[in-house]
């Protein structure tokens, strides 16, 4: 496990994504909640010592176990599944951050519950969310989120926990004298990537690979993100396309681990932006029924990529955070079924309405899925011009 040392620096290196996140907006009084799964106890308690350090209110939450999550999706009648106390509502629209520490201490303990439970507990939850999304439109909030390693987390990526925790280590740059200068280089240097990507204009980018062949089109008033601070580690770079325009068929080589389930080998084929044919190799009626979660969740809500320059992380880790990351020999990209990010929105996010997001083409969605592929790729930029230019090869941007 992680020693004291590196607790206190993996807790500055997360003060610093959250106050990135919130482009430095913080102050005395704000109210930040620190939500956390029992394996880091300890990181929670750092940080809580932090904030009060800076004059923040810490809001400290412990999040359900496996077995209290598994009993709730068991024995939760109608009405207790989809009950959110008015007291939910209320903490989060006073929230200015939120700071989650996903430490998982089971990753299949819910692989015996009906998806649709789940799916309608998503649903049920989502407003929360959109009140944080609302809030960080308006400079309101800014949000982090990182992994503790676990001996369910190790398990499942086939490693020691040792080797698990030294992947942590060395993604977050824990191993440093400052971690927190080590990300502010990796913020520059992926300041000027998001520059060149974000000065073209592109009419559609074309996804080539060993079971992809994708087109995305970006769509109106659409920026290019990432490395901002809210996921540590981050090392992609993405963009919330117009959903209508995805064309084809796309193919996630690396297993997911969702909502106490496995699934792995996921192909989806894409037709005027809908998901009209999922096939999976495992949790295949999982996968089917979480795209039926509601009418988003079968349409592309986030497009990334991750250039394997930035990123030290070279083996599976059974987490989302971490995979989604991938360095290794190509690097990754992957898609997202469900939810878009409205702050790929370039322009002025006061007026970006419930309307207004719908006509360009902004995905809503109770359900957010990344599903990972790091094998070897090509992603062509077809530009309004009629030019194409190869913007990532190899793993990298070519930039």
């Amino acid at each position: 496990m992680l020693t004291k040392k590196q607790l206190d620096k993996y807790a500055e290196v997360l003060l610093w994504g959250l106050k990135t996140a919130r482009m430095g907006r913080f102050k005395k009084g704000d109210v930040v909640l620190v939500q956390f799964d029992l394996p880091a106890v300890q990181l929670a308690e750092v940080l809580q010592g932090k904030l009060l350090d800076t004059g923040i209110h810490p809001v400290i939450r412990s999040s359900m176990t496996p077995v209290m999550e598994h009993t709730f999706y068991q024995k939760a009648n109608a009405r207790q599944l989809v009950f959110r106390g008015s007291w939910e509502d209320d903490l989060y629209s006073r929230l200015n951050g939120r700071i989650y520490l996903h430490a998982p201490a089971s990753l299949t303990h819910l692989a015996d519950i009906d998806p649709k439970r789940i799916g309608a507990r998503a649903v049920a939850v989502k407003p929360l969310r959109d009140i944080m999304q609302e809030r960080e439109e308006k400079g309101l909030l800014g949000w982090t989120l990182c992994m503790m390693p676990t001996e369910a987390l190790a398990e499942k990526a086939g490693l020691s926990l040792r080797q698990y925790t030294n992947q942590i280590i060395k993604a977050c740059y824990l191993g440093r004298p400052d971690p927190v200068k080590e990300w502010q280089r990796v913020f520059k240097e992926a300041a000027k990537i998001k520059e060149w990507m974000n000065s073209m204009d592109v009419d559609y980018y074309h996804v080539m690979s060993e079971g992809i062949d994708l087109k995305i089109r970006p769509g109106e008033k659409r920026r290019w993100i990432g490395v901002s601070g809210h996921n540590i580690p981050s090392f992609e770079l993405f963009i919330s396309p117009d959903w209508r325009g995805t064309e084809g068929t796309y193919m996630a080589n690396q297993p997911s681990f969702r909502s106490g389930n496995l699934v792995e080998g996921v192909r989806l084929t894409f037709k005027k932006g809908v998901v009209t044919q999922v096939t999976a190799t495992k949790g295949e009626t999982f996968t089917q029924k979480q795209l039926k979660m509601d009418r988003g969740a079968s349409r592309i809500g986030e497009f990334s990529l991750t250039d394997k320059r930035f990123s030290n992380i070279n083996k599976f880790m059974a987490s989302t955070l971490y995979d989604e990351n991938h360095g290794g020999r190509y690097g990754n990209c992957h898609i997202a079924l469900g939810a878009s990010y409205s702050d790929t929105y370039n322009g002025d996010p006061e007026e970006l309405t419930k309307e207004r997001k719908k006509k360009l083409g902004f995905n809503d969605s109770a359900l957010h899925w990344d599903l990972v592929n790091t094998n070897k790729k090509t992603v062509t930029a077809h530009l309004s011009s009629g030019e194409s230019v190869v913007v990532y090869e190899n793993g990298v941007f070519k930039h």
